[in-house]
């Protein structure tokens, strides 16, 4: 009995179907349980690569020679199945005739026609399917280890029903694992407050005028961890120009952002630093040329002159000279010492000692002025700072504060701390006669600027204290109207 002429299995034309079996890319094997006889179609060998005869068709041949050894038990349990339902579909990889092995699929169905146990099977040939599901695959996983390692994953949002997919790398970001869904409104509350109308509108915009974005926002996940991402949009329109959907990235930044955000920091020192140095190369250049030029111009007269009394006069000359000569080089040293003074250890120090110190040295001042001055610390007592600086930065807006007193009225000073997450805060008030900020804004902190008519005005103690809290890191900021008062806000650290 040939393969094809069991009549219970192929019917009543076995001559056709064997023509139509051995025209198509599949093979069709068969295996007697009781007398272990095995019979394969010509598909069989054809997709394995061999003519029909050419190589031993037995079970034995097709087990131990032809099966890939890790494939067996799957063969096996494919081919011995004796649960409920259909026998199952089995992948297995065949050796072929070119020398290497190729997927294919196998399926079983066993019948018995009272001459013995008949295992029946169709054998295919999937290996480009296998090849292309393994390189999706590799894809998939090499693009699910990109977003994994970059931080970013993907989203969409179906415009006609406002649903949101995203995908686990963001779930991952949002520090949420588990069965988790999140929607719309949800997503966004994970946003910083300041930021959310923002991306609201951002996803309103694209929706309804299929404008895309691109943000960098604060975010805060359910772990509460504070970082900045990146959340990118770009619409999606059908045939009529209208938005269907947005599919977009979400990014965790945070690293590059504050790495970014510290060197533009750095630029801004360095920026600032340039230019107090620069002022310093003009005083040096300019004041003390100008000094040297008087001092010579008054030696040359003092040396050409006869007259006792002109020579004294002239001398008189040339000691105001020589002390204002003086006076700028201790000014210039101070300026000197803020730049070598910086790398000194900080200390913690208290608010009320250093100022109850510098009020003690002005005791005299504050009693001939009637001032009142008013101390809070409260809110911030101790701070990590240079004691020298803090001693300054009290004695120059205490001394001004007295020295520009409005004449109307004695001076009141109120000096208070204040502290938020991050850094301390020093908050300097008077009641002076203030200063004209369109006016004098841009000049406020330079050297040798002064703006009212006090004969005692030097111009050098906000140029050094402005100095010594940038020089820590620091920012001060002043608020002043003419005939009311001036307010200092100095971030500290």
């Amino acid at each position: 009995m040939s393969f094809f002429e069991h009549h219970n299995f192929f019917g009543e034309n076995p001559a056709h179907l064997a023509r139509l079996i051995n025209n198509i890319n599949t093979g069709v094997w068969e295996y007697n349980t009781v007398t272990k006889k095995a019979k394969w179609s010509d598909g069989f060998y054809a997709i394995l690569g061999y003519a029909p005869g050419e190589i031993e068709c037995s079970y034995h041949n097709f087990f131990e020679n032809l099966l890939y050894y890790h494939d067996k038990q799957t063969f096996l349990k494919a081919t011995h199945y004796t649960g409920p339902g259909a026998t199952p579909i089995a992948h297995i990889r065949l050796l072929t005739k070119a020398g290497g092995y190729q997927w294919f699929e196998t399926s079983a169905l066993k019948h018995d026609d009272g001459d013995g146990q008949f295992v029946y099977g169709v054998l295919n040939n999937i290996n480009n399917y296998k090849i292309a599901e393994f390189k999706a695959a590799q894809a998939e996983f090499m693009c699910s280890e990109t977003g994994r390692i970059a931080r970013v994953g993907g989203w969409e949002i179906d415009a006609p029903s406002m649903t949101l997919h995203l995908s686990r790398e963001i779930y991952n970001i949002y520090e949420l694992y588990g069965d988790v869904q999140l929607d719309i409104e949800e997503a966004i509350s994970f946003i910083e407050p300041q930021y959310r109308p923002v991306v609201t509108k951002a996803v309103e915009d694209a929706i309804n005028l299929s404008k895309p974005f691109d943000l960098e926002v604060l975010f805060k996940s359910a772990k509460n961890n504070v970082i900045w991402v990146r959340t990118k949009g770009l619409p999606i329109i059908d045939n009529y120009g209208n938005c269907i959907a947005i599919r977009g990235i979400f990014q965790d930044i945070d690293i590059i952002k504050k790495s970014g955000l510290s060197m533009q920091s750095s630029i801004n020192l360095l920026d600032d630093q340039n230019k107090r140095l620069q002022n310093f190369a003009y005083i040096v250049s300019h004041n003390l040329r100008s000094h040297a030029g008087n001092l010579k111009f008054m030696v040359n007269l003092f040396e050409e002159t006869k007259l006792e009394n002109d020579k004294q006069e002239i001398f008189s000359h040339i000691k105001t000279i020589s002390d204002s000569l003086s006076a700028t080089m201790g000014h210039l040293d101070e300026i000197v010492k803020i730049q070598s003074e910086i790398g000194k250890e900080r200390k913690l120090v208290t608010f009320r000692t250093i100022f109850d110190n510098v009020k003690a040295i002005l005791r005299a001042n504050i009693d001939a002025t009637a001032a009142q001055i008013n101390a809070d610390f409260s809110d911030a007592p101790q701070v990590n700072y240079i004691p020298a600086y803090l001693e300054s930065i009290f004695q120059n807006l205490l001394t001004n504060a007295i020295k520009y007193k409005h004449p109307d009225r004695p001076p009141v000073v109120n000096c208070y701390t204040q502290r938020d997450d991050k850094h301390t805060y020093l908050i300097f008030e008077d009641n002076g006669i203030g200063i004209d900020l369109k006016r004098y804004g841009d000049q406020l902190f330079g050297m040798y600027r002064t703006f009212h008519q006090n004969k005692d005005a030097k111009g050098i103690g906000l140029f050094i204290t402005r100095n010594q809290i940038e020089a820590l890191g620091g920012t001060i900021d002043i608020d002043s109207t003419v005939n009311v008062g001036t307010k200092f806000t100095m971030k500290l650290i």
